[in-house]
């Protein structure tokens, strides 16, 4: 397993970069016939919308999940479930200043530590 993969009988897998064109998650494992709709994940991601305090990141995003496969008719299907957000503020110049500085909040450090 990769390291953007986490889990066995339930595995989650994160794709995508916060400056790319998109980021999302695929998860497989769940059973078929559970009820989800897009406003079960959209209620989590408002919670964490950038440029709401004074260290988080300056940029304006929409974090609109659109649910891609496994679920119709909101329920799920019992095929992985995808789920992207698309990033429409990529513009990572204003960021060049703190390059270098592990921010609260993100992977950072760890991913520093760990990569190099």
């Amino acid at each position: 397993m990769s390291g953007n993969s986490i889990g066995k009988a339930f595995t989650i897998t994160c794709f995508g970069e916060s400056h790319g064109k998109l980021i999302g998650v695929t998860i497989d494992g769940c059973p078929a016939g559970l009820e989800l709709g897009v406003e079960d994940v959209q209620r989590d991601l408002d919670r964490r919308k950038p440029g709401v305090g004074p260290y988080v990141s300056p940029r304006r995003e929409r974090d609109e999940a659109e649910l891609v496969s496994g679920i119709f008719k909101g329920k799920t299907t019992g095929a992985p479930i995808t789920i992207i957000i698309y990033n429409r503020d990529v513009d990572s110049r204003p960021y060049e200043e703190i390059r270098y500085t592990p921010r609260p909040g993100h992977a950072d450090y760890p991913a520093e530590v760990r990569y190099g």
